[in-house]
């Protein structure tokens, strides 16, 4: 199998469609048609917050211009939404099957809005919009610890109306421990910071450990599932993040986030929510922060039928032990009692193109010492 180059992935992680460029699910005949009307006399979709009374041209949100592959959305609840739903099952195993219920593949949509700018002379930054689709695959089962791991398949319409080849991308990576001690938090600066937590704060909680392509921590936090007939939901305390790669190649006004993350289950998909503060580093947790900006986040992942996943299982079959051993690694550096800081860039490479090119030679056989190899890559990038 040939696996898609380090190139190939760092053009993937460019934003890829704006308001247009989303393909349209199937449905009757009648109703697509209509869909495609609405579509083609209304190029740009209104927001709800949209800053109505302003007297200048708000932007059009940033992204590509890409289309993808028709789909067909789910109609009917899916088996795991199913097997949530069962009577009698206890709180544990209902939030376990909340967080399995999230496996599966998925057109997924990603919004995010500006509502509130702080400062006087605030200029509103352009909204956001992407979308993918992705496979999201069980990594991991333990009972107490589940791990799950995004991969995109993305079919784009060419020029001629015909499809691409499937590109494949290692998106990324969410682990759920159930009543966890001791999470790894984002301090900002590249940092992150072991964080101990008592046995009443934790009781009856998951925590949420979610990582970047390359497996390098992101942003941990910890909550409770909430379960109903109609949805299940977990929220996040407050949690710091860094810049998304949405923002860190195109803003300079702020260096980091701290918001609160939400995901809700549903019969046919599943919504991650986000309430971002925009804040300027202080380099410390600071009790009096400046805020530049809020935003809010909707990410959809609607459930699909009749997809074509082979690429993205055969991608995870050759390159899945690779990324266990990197999963490994980064584990053991995890554990250092002192602050994990991270360097963006070696010799002008990031971190996740130095893995990228690993895995790619790895599936092709041409890693004789993959241990090694990725032990080396971890040792230019930590600090």
């Amino acid at each position: 199998m040939k696996l898609i180059s380090s190139i190939q992935y760092l053009v993937l992680l460019i934003p890829l469609t704006t308001t247009t460029g989303q393909s349209l699910a199937k449905t009757d005949s009648g109703q697509q048609n209509e869909i495609k009307n609405i579509a083609e006399n209304c190029p740009h979709k209104q927001y709800i917050f949209s800053w109505n009374l302003t007297d200048t041209c708000l932007p059009q949100p940033r992204g590509g211009t890409s289309k993808g592959a028709p789909v067909t959305l789910a109609t009917t609840p899916s088996p795991r939404w199913l097997a949530l739903q069962e009577p009698g099952l206890s709180k544990f195993e209902q939030d376990r099957r909340a967080i399995l219920a999230m496996t599966g593949g998925y057109r997924a949509s990603f919004e995010f809005l500006e509502t509130i700018g702080y400062p006087a002379d605030y200029e509103l930054a352009r909204p956001y919009q992407s979308w993918g689709t992705e496979y999201i695959y069980l990594v991991e089962d333990r009972g107490e610890f589940i791990s799950l791991q995004h991969i995109m398949v993305m079919f784009f319409q060419q020029e001629e109306g015909k499809l691409s080849d499937p590109m494949v991308m290692k998106h990324w990576r969410q682990d759920w421990q159930y009543q966890d001690r001791e999470i790894l938090q984002y301090s900002g600066n590249n940092t992150w910071k072991n964080h101990k937590l008592s046995k009443k704060e934790v009781k009856g909680t998951w925590s949420q450990s979610v990582y970047q392509v390359d497996d390098s921590p992101r942003y941990a936090s910890f909550g409770s599932w909430q379960h109903n007939a109609s949805f299940s939901a977990w929220e996040s305390g407050d949690t710091w993040r860094p810049l998304p790669r949405r923002e860190h190649s195109v803003r300079e006004g702020y260096q980091e986030m701290e918001g609160i993350n939400r995901h809700i289950i549903l019969p046919t998909g599943w919504v991650q929510e986000e309430e971002n503060f925009k804040r300027l580093s202080s380099g410390t947790e600071s009790t009096s922060p400046n805020y530049v900006a809020k935003e809010l986040g909707n990410n959809r992942y609607q459930l699909l039928t009749d997809f074509d996943w082979s690429a993205g299982d055969q991608y995870w079959k050759v390159t899945g032990p690779f990324w266990k051993i990197v999963r490994q690694q980064w584990e053991q550096v995890s554990k250092r009692k002192t602050p994990l800081a991270l360097k963006k860039q070696h010799e002008g490479t990031p971190l996740f193109m130095a893995l990228f090119q690993l895995a790619e030679q790895f599936g092709n056989g041409e890693l004789d010492d993959p241990e090694k190899a990725v032990a080396n890559a971890l040792h230019h990038y930590v600090q």
